[in-house]
Parts: structure tokens; C-alpha cells; sequence
């Protein structure tokens, strides 16, 4: 997902909102085309060696958080009832564990409240999950629409070296974005 090129068709494009930059802009492409079911393939590319005057702009640890923390907002924003019912089983999970272990701890009107807190929290993180799931499902229609409306293939060229332009309809052989 993090290497190679990527070929698109005009329908891609055209449907691609683009929020991200850097790094990020990978996993965003392959999370959209994902979520609209649309056909990708990936093609083998040959790798090399680096030359030797050349130096690699990558960041592994700084990058390797941002895109984390990148796909934990495409998570959350993509599967919002799977992000907040997890944060909502841990919200549980915190509650339990309080109400029984907390008692002997802590004195036992404070850890009945705060195992009270932590039920009320996993309730309203649920209930943002459903709501949001529902915004989110009906957010991918639309978008999935916008997707299918735009003509397929690839914008007519003007060439300046004598070739005929690409016509839409001999752009590609079928309906796939390549995704390298």
C-alpha cells in the first residue's frame, strides 16, 4: 500500500475528495476506493537500488505516527460504530473493572460512582456510534453516486506529437482503477 504508482480513472478522480497530504494521501486513496466497492487491481512494479547521490526523505518513526494516527481517523470516520463500540466495550470493560476491584481500593461511594461514570460514558460512545454509522452509510451512497455518475475513462488530449487523441471510449478496457 505504501510503494509504487498509482493510475486512475476519470471517475476515480473526480469522486477522490483529497483531505491529506504526504504520506497520508496513499492510505486515503486505497481507504476510498475500498469503501465505494470500486474494482482496483494492483500491478508488479520492478524495484531498484536507490542511487548512491540520492537520500530518502522518510521518517520512520514521525511518519509511521502520522499514518497511525491518520488511519485512526479514516477508522473512526469510515466505521464509526465499530470505533465507538469499541471505545464503548472499553468504557465497559473500565466500569466493571472499578465496581469489582475498585471497592477495595478506594472507598466504596467513590468507586460505585465512578463505575456510574463509566457505564454513562459507554452508553453515550455507543450511541454516537449508531448515530454516526447511520450519517456515515448514507454519506457513502451519495458519494457512491457522484462515483457512478462521472463518465468512465480518461479526458480527451490534445497531442503535440502527432498521435490522435485518446478518446473516452478507448481509454481503458474496463471499469478498474490501478492501484500500485
Amino acid at each position: 500500500m505504501l510503494s509504487g504508482y498509482r493510475v486512475f480513472s476519470r471517475r476515480y478522480v473526480k469522486s477522490f475528495p483529497a483531505f491529506s497530504r504526504g504520506f497520508e494521501t496513499e492510505t486515503e486513496m486505497t481507504v476510498h476506493a475500498l469503501d465505494l466497492a470500486m474494482p482496483f487491481a494492483e500491478v508488479a512494479t520492478e524495484y531498484r537500488v536507490r542511487p548512491t547521490e540520492s537520500t530518502s526523505k522518510l521518517r520512520t518513526i514521525p511518519d509511521g505516527l502520522r499514518i497511525a494516527r491518520f488511519i485512526l481517523r479514516l477508522w473512526k470516520e469510515y466505521e464509526p460504530l465499530r470505533f465507538f463500540g469499541t471505545l464503548a466495550l472499553m468504557s465497559g470493560l473500565l466500569a466493571a473493572v472499578t465496581a469489582l476491584i475498585g471497592a477495595r481500593f478506594l472507598t466504596p461511594t467513590f468507586a460505585g460512582q465512578l463505575a456510574i461514570a463509566w457505564s454513562g460514558l459507554g452508553i453515550v460512545l455507543a450511541t454516537a456510534g449508531v448515530i454516526l454509522d447511520t450519517v456515515s452509510r448514507s454519506r457513502r451512497e451519495i458519494k457512491r453516486i457522484m462515483y457512478l455518475a462521472q463518465p468512465y475513462g480518461l479526458p480527451r488530449s490534445r497531442s503535440s506529437n502527432g498521435h490522435a487523441p485518446v478518446e473516452e471510449d478507448d481509454a481503458l478496457p474496463g471499469p478498474v482503477d490501478v492501484i500500485a
